[in-house]
C-alpha cells in the first residue's frame, strides 16, 4: 500500500510508516495546496495530513483508493468528515497527546504579557536599559488574581489546575459541569459574560465551530477589566482579530497572548505594530516530545486503519457500521 504524507513529520513516525508501507512525503518545507494534496495522492492509500490542509470534498473524492486518513493534529476542522464517512474512509486524530504541552504555553504566554516579557527583551536588546527605574516596564501580578477559563474539556482543565501553585480564583464557562477544577480549585462555573467581567487574565480553550466563531467579539471585549489579559492557543477565527486589534491600541485590555489566528498563517499588520501583544506562530504542540508522539500516533493510526482495524483514535466510527457510499 501506499501513504502520501503532506509534510514531513519526526522521523519516528516517518520510520514507522516506513516499515509497512510505500511512502511519499512532502519535499517542501510549506503548506501544498489543495491541486498538490489532490496530486500527491493519486494513487495513494493512505493520506497523512495536518491542520493547514484543505481536506474538503474535492480532495476526499479525488482518489478512488483512499481509504484511510490521519491528521497528525488534535484537530479536524480542516477535514469534510461527512465527505470522508459517506466514502466509508476513517479519519483519525492525535488527541490527549499535546494536552500539557500546549495548557503549558497558554501560561507561557499568560506570564509574557504579564511581565512585559518581549517587550522588556527588545527594550534591552537595543540598548535602552541603563539602570533599575521604579516605572520601567511595568507589568501585573499574577499569584491571587481572578483566572477565567473559557472551554474545559482536556487542555482548558490541564490549563485551570496549573494555577494551583498561584493561588488564583478560578472561574470556568463551559456547557458542563467541571468536577476535577471544582474539587481541586474550588472553581466556579458562570456565564461567560460573568467571567470576561470578574476576571484578571483568560485564557480560551474551546473548539472552533458556528457557535464559537468571534465568540470574543467587540462586545465581549468592553466586558473585560482594562487590566485584563486573554490569551488564545485554541483556534483564531474564535476571537474578531479586527475587534481584538481596536481593544489593544484603544487599551481597552492590558494586553494579549496570541498562538493562532483568524486567517493564519496571515496576521493584520496592525496586529504586528503593537506592543501590548505576544505572537507565536501556532506552537503550542511545540515540544521535540510532543511532535515526536504526535508522529507516532498517526503512525499507528494509519497501520491499524489500512490493515482493516479501527483506528485507536478514529473520529468517525460510523464508517465501521455502514457500506461506503460512492
Amino acid at each position: 500500500m501506499k501513504i502520501f504524507v503532506t509534510r514531513k513529520i519526526p522521523k519516528p513516525g516517518l520510520d514507522a510508516l516506513q516499515k509497512e508501507f510505500t511512502l511519499e512525503v512532502n519535499p517542501f518545507d510549506r503548506v501544498l495546496s489543495k491541486e498538490e494534496i489532490i496530486e500527491g495522492i493519486k494513487g495513494k492509500d493512505g493520506l497523512v495530513c495536518l491542520l493547514t490542509d484543505p481536506i474538503d470534498k474535492e480532495v476526499i473524492n479525488a482518489e478512488p483508493h483512499l481509504k484511510m486518513i490521519a491528521s497528525y493534529a488534535v484537530g479536524y476542522d480542516n477535514i469534510d468528515i461527512a465527505a470522508a464517512t459517506k466514502r466509508g474512509i476513517p479519519v483519525s486524530n492525535t488527541p490527549g497527546v499535546l494536552t500539557e504541552t500546549t495548557a503549558e504555553l497558554a501560561w507561557a504566554l499568560l506570564f509574557s504579557v504579564a511581565r512585559r516579557i518581549v517587550e522588556g527583551d527588545m527594550f534591552t536588546r537595543e540598548g535602552n536599559f541603563k539602570g533599575w527605574a521604579p516605572m520601567l516596564m511595568l507589568g501585573q501580578d499574577v499569584s491571587h488574581k481572578t483566572l477565567g477559563v473559557i472551554g474545559t474539556g482536556r487542555i482548558g482543565t490541564a490549563f485551570g489546575l496549573k494555577s494551583k501553585g498561584f493561588h488564583m480564583n478560578v472561574l470556568y464557562a463551559d456547557e458542563q459541569k467541571n468536577e476535577q477544577l471544582e474539587k481541586q480549585l474550588g472553581a466556579k462555573k458562570v456565564s461567560l459574560s460573568k467571567l470576561l467581567i470578574e476576571s484578571d487574565f483568560i485564557s480560551i480553550h474551546v473548539p472552533l465551530t458556528k457557535a464559537t466563531h468571534h465568540l470574543i467579539d467587540e462586545k465581549q471585549l468592553h466586558l473585560m477589566k482594562k487590566t485584563a489579559v486573554l490569551i488564545n492557543t485554541a483556534r483564531g477565527p474564535i476571537v474578531n482579530e479586527k475587534a481584538l486589534v481596536k481593544a489593544l491600541t484603544g487599551q481597552w485590555i492590558f494586553g494579549a497572548g496570541l498562538d493562532v489566528y483568524e486567517n493564519e498563517p496571515e496576521l493584520s499588520e496592525e496586529l504586528k505594530k503593537l506592543k501590548n501583544v505576544v505572537l507565536q506562530p501556532h506552537t503550542g504542540s511545540g515540544t521535540i516530545e510532543t511532535r515526536t508522539k504526535m508522529a507516532l500516533i498517526a503512525a499507528e493510526n494509519m497501520i491499524i486503519g489500512l490493515k482493516g482495524g479501527i483506528p485507536p483514535n478514529c473520529v468517525n466510527e460510523e464508517v465501521f457500521q455502514k457500506k461506503p457510499t460512492t
